[in-house]
């Protein structure tokens, strides 16, 4: 029964699906889905075993895309029972379960079929055996059979299924390989007359077939274990999460399942306790260790109304929250659901092994074909041997499963390690333009900068100190709502001063405000304030002027008809913005600075940050912030761009890749390609960084695989015989088959060994 349409709009459905063993097997899957009515977009990954499928709702729905799946000649996995939408580990734990499963069922049938060809080679080598070889080919026929259909069985079946849909895969080549040896051994054990008198030595092939398929299993598991390994990110991921929270009500505190917690209760989180859901402080101060989000070791001070996010861990104190998001709409699980699109997605490099993989196996099967006539018209005696050997070591040897397993599995790792490091990548083809990119525009308020007004220099008047000039403008400022207002106050909380009692206070717009603070008159406000009230500014004035010249708002404060000090606020530069920019000029990569401040103002921040004057675009305005990317994309460069705000969302999407800064909107995060989590310029250099290792990775399988068949395809066809007298043996081929997948996803995994770059 075709789904009812819940939106408009298309839906993504996600299949797990079984069968899969080589980029064919891809390919054929995603022919067949493509094929179907309603189906805008599908893409098959290998290593997640994951069905990605955009679907018209009105038009199909889940039944009828396991149908196309199914029509291909593969299965999907039942779905796992039912649970609440905020569970966002059921799916997760039901794969891992599918995923071990699988892997002890290769490991066993692996080690059983090794064992019995190990004994049936000992058998038919043994120098002192006290039976001819017709009776040693009958001791062997019986566990030879049973390997080849019990173990064997998941080749054989994969093999029929894709056979009745007139298609062909990598089971198919291990199949016809296998029976052919097989079948020709039992042939010349059960009616050894027919080949009496013709010359064929009554050779069989009972301990290849056997190996051949213990090999390949043994390959298969290997692989595996390294595939399980590739989807660690997601299972950490998740296992970050809070089982349990403590509910405040009513003045008590109990312990809940994480599940039972709804947006607006009050939650209690005690030193070393985990946040169980995104929320707001409401009481207490604490430092909590977000490291889980943004790689950064350094726990974050908490209180009043400062927001604390699901999954992170409470270090020192005591405090109460109140929950805002929970389940499916924490940060966690956000992040959960970008990272698992990410590692299904594919990245545009993997084209070409898609294309070689739609025909491959046809390829490979008329090879073996033309190399079983080959030999049996021009081969030496005994011919029908030798060519069936050569056939056999063809079908065995080639391998599109290291070509279908070279990008996923180098994506999934990437974008793994990037969930890791608080680096979430949108997707394979965002990872690939990452890696390609040279010139970085980056947003100056909310990027570079902390994006938000701040005390920077205090100047004190001859007789003051900092500390007595913010303890006497403080207690003003409580009563303004001027923007500086809050720069000042963070400053005195800071330095613990600006408690004085506060009686007449008079706000003075355009100017600033007066009040008498512990019996003093206080004015705090620009210079002419103290102009109208007959205050002579002194030497403050000087330092008024180089703080206009550096783009910073200079805010006097006088005491008693007396210039007391001189406030210096502006916008400061984010602790790590020099060395994230030491670090891209380092990996050869050109800034630029984006503002829509006065050019003195941004000038000031690239000198403080080691960006070049003459990439400072200064005084743009929202809406040609992506112009301006269009012209410098306009010199052939390869453009990312860096922002936080709405206005910078077209820039963001115009961009060859835009990187947004999580601590930024909404609206500039879902026009991004890359978002940064947690807001740390760094990780732009990291994220560029990650991409060019996964990318670099790619290219080496993708060389590997080409080449590992281009190589051993001849040598198993023979062209080496003529000149050194060296056939390829099957056993042989089928573990070289074996680990070149292995080496493959083994290479992938040494991106998990990345590390941040240093300037």
């Amino acid at each position: 029964m075709t789904a009812e349409p819940t939106q408009a709009g298309p839906i993504q459905l996600v299949l797990p699906v079984e069968g899969m063993t080589c980029a064919s097997c891809v390919n054929r899957i995603e022919r067949f889905l493509g094929k179907t009515d309603g189906v805008l977009e599908a893409t098959v990954n290998l290593a997640t075993e994951q069905a990605t499928v955009l679907v018209d709702p009105r038009r199909a729905g889940r039944e009828e895309l396991v149908a196309a799946v199914e029509a291909a000649g593969y299965e999907v996995r039942r779905e796992a029972p039912a649970a609440r939408a905020d569970l966002i580990t059921a799916t997760v734990d039901e794969d891992a379960l599918a995923r071990a499963r699988d892997q002890r069922d290769l490991g066993l049938r692996a080690l059983v079929s090794i064992v019995v060809a190990l004994g049936i080679m000992a058998i038919m080598l043994w120098p002192a055996r006290p039976f001819d070889m017709e009776t040693v080919n009958r001791l062997v026929l019986l566990p030879s059979t049973f390997i080849e259909f019990w173990a064997g069985g998941r080749f054989l079946r994969a093999a029929w299924r894709a056979a009745r849909h007139g298609a062909a895969t990598m089971d198919t080549l291990v199949s016809v390989g296998t029976l052919a040896a097989w079948g020709y051994s039992v042939v010349v054990t059960l009616f050894p007359g027919l080949i009496a008198g013709s010359g064929i030595e009554p050779v069989t092939y009972f301990d290849s077939a056997a190996i051949i398929i213990g090999l390949i299993l043994a390959g298969r598991w290997l692989e595996a274990r390294a595939k399980s390994r590739t989807v660690g990110a997601v299972r950490a991921l998740v296992g970050l999460q809070a089982r349990t929270a403590r509910l405040v009500r009513d003045g008590h505190e109990v312990d809940v399942p994480i599940v039972e917690v709804r947006a607006g209760d009050l939650l209690r989180v005690r030193p070393g306790e985990k946040v169980p859901v995104d929320g707001v402080v409401t009481d207490g101060t604490s430092a909590v260790d977000e490291s889980m989000l943004t790689g950064e070791p350094m726990p974050v001070a908490k209180s009043h109304g400062d927001a604390v996010i699901g999954a992170t861990m409470n270090t020192t104190g005591s405090f109460v929250m109140r929950a805002t998001r929970v389940g499916a709409d924490t940060v966690l699980a956000q992040i959960v659901r970008m990272v698992e699109a990410a590692q299904g997605s594919k990245a545009p490099i993997q084209r070409l092994a898609d294309r070689v993989a739609a025909v491959f196996v046809p390829l490979v099967m008329t090879l073996a074909a033309i190399t079983f006539g080959a030999w049996l018209l021009l081969g030496p005696e005994p011919r029908l041997t030798y060519a069936l050997v050569a056939a056999i070591t063809v079908l065995i040897i080639a391998c599109p499963c290291a070509m279908g397993l070279a990008t996923p599995t180098a994506i999934m790792v990437g974008t793994g390690k990037g969930a890791e490091n608080g680096i979430l990548i949108r997707g394979g083809e965002a990872l690939e333009r990452a890696g390609r990119v040279t010139t970085v525009v980056l947003d100056k308020t909310g990027t570079l900068t902390e994006g938000r007004p701040a005390v920077v220099q205090l100047v004190p008047a001859a007789g003051w100190t900092p500390e007595r000039v913010l303890d006497v403008a403080a207690p003003v400022e409580r009563r303004s709502e001027h923007p500086l207002a809050q720069a000042i106050l963070a400053s005195a909380r800071s330095s613990q001063v600006g408690g004085g009692e506060v009686a007449g206070f008079e706000a003075l717009p355009g100017l600033g405000a007066a009040a008498a603070v512990d019996g003093r008159l206080v004015l705090v406000g620009n210079a002419r304030l103290l102009a109208d009230r007959g205050v002579e500014l002194g030497e403050l004035a000087t330092a008024a002027e180089a703080a206009a010249a550096d783009g910073r708002s200079a805010v006097f404060v006088a005491v008693d008809g007396r210039a007391a000090g001189l406030l210096e606020i502006a916008d400061p530069v984010k602790p790590g913005a020099p060395e994230a920019l030491r670090s891209l000029r380092a990996m050869g990569l050109e800034p630029w600075l984006v503002s829509g401040d006065s050019r003195s103002t941004a000038e000031t921040v690239a000198r403080a940050v080691g960006i070049a004057p003459d990439h400072v675009l200064a005084e743009v305005l929202p809406g040609d912030k992506a112009e301006r990317i269009r012209a410098l994309q306009a010199e052939a460069r390869q453009v990312a761009m860096v922002g936080d705000g709405i206005n910078d969302a077209p820039a963001l999407a115009q961009a060859d890749v835009g990187i947004a800064i999580g601590s930024g909107t909404d609206v500039a995060i879902e026009a991004s390609d890359v978002t940064l989590v947690g807001g740390d310029p760094r990780l732009v250099a990291t994220a560029v960084a990650l991409s060019r290792a996964t990318l670099r990775t790619i290219r080496q399988n993708l060389f590997w695989a080409f080449a590992y068949n281009v190589l051993l395809i001849p040598v198993a066809m023979g062209v080496l015989y003529p000149f050194f007298g060296v056939t390829l043996n099957p056993a042989l081929a089928a573990g070289a088959m074996a680990l070149s997948s292995v080496s493959v996803v083994s290479n992938s995994l040494r991106l998990r060994g990345f590390r941040r770059p240093t300037a």
